[in-house]
């Protein structure tokens, strides 16, 4: 049986790769190195990756903020309303990112907290702070899953020494529990940060997409594509491929980093 599955297994797995290496690779034949630098020092360009770098890390900060202390609390669990607490903050992975912005957009224009926060001079709705507020939101639930998993392998009884030694529960996690879910962490980050620079749906909802303001590297690349400048759609799409592949290199080298400890 092995003698056929094996080598079947492995053929359908070097067809997936070719295939995938043909349609993302055929972006960098439709367009030429002098097209790729022209655009790149363009002003828009320029702006729209400053914008997007901006965002994504402002964003993937606060997703921390958020995501390791909540998957912490639910590795240890074992509260009442856990695992609907659970389908909860999960639910946006499942959710069309179009739909998250227009429930984002509408939460923050139409409900007493939005107009509120507006009232206080905090406008979210078509500003580069919808940007962050999209990216957090719909890149949140993946960061607290990753972190939940990272903690959920660390035995609690590293902790459980630590308190012995005159650690309180704060250094434990601090000094014991964090440092063994580093790579995790940082892995987590990296493809957060990722996903925060390739967000399009819900930043389109909730900031618009205006040139020389909201306009980061995917709505640069809708922008240019409806308008038909295909030499700066596809410079964009090559960049964000890019982005995407450095970003699959640094994640692979950290898990095999993680199997080796």
């Amino acid at each position: 049986m092995n003698k056929i599955f094996y080598p079947v297994t492995t053929i359908l797995a070097f067809f997936s790769g070719g295939v995938t290496l043909l349609v993302l690779g055929g972006l960098f034949t439709f367009i030429s190195p002098d097209s790729i630098i022209q655009t790149l020092t363009s002003p828009e360009i320029r702006y729209a990756i400053q914008l997007s770098l901006i965002t994504s890390v402002i964003s993937t900060v606060l997703c921390a903020f958020v995501a390791i202390p909540s998957g912490y609390i639910l590795s240890r669990g074992g509260f009442p309303g856990q695992r609907s607490l659970i389908m909860l903050l999960m639910l946006p992975l499942s959710l069309p990112p179009l739909v998250a912005g227009v429930a984002l957009l509408l939460f923050f224009a139409k409900t007493p907290i939005g107009t509120g926060l507006e009232d206080l001079g905090i406008t979210v709705v078509y500003t580069q702070l919808g940007i962050i507020v999209a990216q957090w939101f719909v890149n949140l639930p993946y960061l607290i899953r990753v972190m939940r998993s990272s903690f959920a392998m660390i035995s609690p009884r590293y902790e459980h020494i630590a308190r012995t030694l005159g650690c309180s529960d704060f250094q434990a996690f601090w000094h014991v529990t964090l440092p063994l879910a580093r790579a995790g962490l940082i892995s987590g980050l990296v493809i957060t940060w990722s996903k925060a620079m390739g967000e399009f749906g819900a930043v389109l909802m909730l900031a618009g997409a205006t040139r020389m303001r909201s306009e980061t590297l995917p709505i640069a690349l809708y922008l240019n594509m409806a308008t038909g400048d295909l030499d700066i759609a596809i410079t964009t799409a090559c960049i964000l491929l890019g982005i995407a592949a450095l970003t699959m290199f640094f994640f692979e080298r950290l898990s095999e980093g993680s199997d080796r400890i």
